[in-house]
């Protein structure tokens, strides 16, 4: 009898779970992904805060791309395979006007706006020029919001100080944007999508793309920012050094990333959730 787990949706963020604490993918991971999808039909992708560009130096090493994959923290979904974005949720165009004012009365804050296609760099500085270099991404720099292109912000990260990332947050809350939230994703750094914006709306909607009903979706995380992935999907899961309050959400708790977290979750979805034809 061979397996079919055609009806079947598994998500995994990148580092920390699909990746090690090295950011190399462990072996057993790839062979996984290759029988998951390549004998067993799965459908297997990433979910990532990354760009397009930045998502592909990972995505292509994967034995299958033929499933679309979520970027920008939930804000696209990109199809590998075809060149294409298929879905995409821009932050409102009201929003630029707290982003100005933010930029006036902090002259040290630099911004990495990213559009659907391109990514463009905000009076930059030493944090957002070193962000590009490390994945060698291509990207325009400009000295003021006006020459960026309008109505396409996908993703906003703001960088600062450690020291005034409390003051310049609690300053563009009180500009009461609306149709937009705050993710914080270090001590000196913040992003800003569309209110509506996160991973596991976008697995929904790739979801309904598949024809995979909820019940068959599967993803694995390891933070806090899989957090609304793991809390929308049938079958959440984490790879064991996740943090208490994300394995509190998880119905199967995997191994160290280091040892392959999404082997492991495979593995438990092939053993309880296959169909099987001859």
């Amino acid at each position: 009898m061979k397996k079919d787990l055609s009806h079947f949706l598994l998500v995994s963020d990148i580092d920390g779970t699909l990746n090690n604490k090295l950011r190399k993918t462990p072996k057993v991971n790839l062979e996984a992904i290759r029988r998951f999808t390549k004998e067993e039909g799965g459908h297997f992708t990433l979910a990532s805060a990354r760009s397009v560009d930045s998502l592909y130096i990972h995505y292509r090493n994967l034995p299958d791309i033929s499933t679309p994959a979520i970027v920008l923290n939930g804000a696209g979904i990109y199809d590998f395979s075809k060149e294409k974005m298929l879905w995409y949720n821009p932050i409102p165009e009201s929003s630029e006007a707290i982003i100005k004012a933010a930029l006036d009365k902090f002259p040290s804050l630099e911004l990495a706006i990213f559009t659907s296609d391109s990514i463009y760099l905000v009076r930059p500085k030493i944090s957002s020029r070193v962000m590009m270099r490390l994945d060698s991404l291509k990207h325009t720099e400009c000295d003021s919001l006006d020459k960026v292109p309008k109505g396409d912000w996908g993703k906003i990260i703001f960088f600062c100080m450690p020291w005034n990332k409390a003051e310049i947050k609690k300053f563009m809350l009180s500009q009461k944007g609306e149709g937009v939230r705050y993710i914080d994703t270090s001590i000196a750094s913040f992003d800003l999508v569309n209110k509506t914006t996160n991973k596991g709306m976008a697995i929904e909607v790739l979801a309904g793309m598949l024809g995979i009903e909820k019940k068959n979706i599967g993803a694995i995380g390891d933070y806090f920012n899989d957090y609304d992935m793991l809390k929308s999907v049938a079958h959440p899961a984490c790879p064991s050094q996740a943090p208490a309050e994300i394995h509190s959400l998880c119905e199967f708790h995997a191994c160290h990333c280091n040892k392959g977290a999404v082997a492991d979750f495979i593995n438990y979805i092939e053993k309880n959730f296959e169909n099987k034809k001859i």
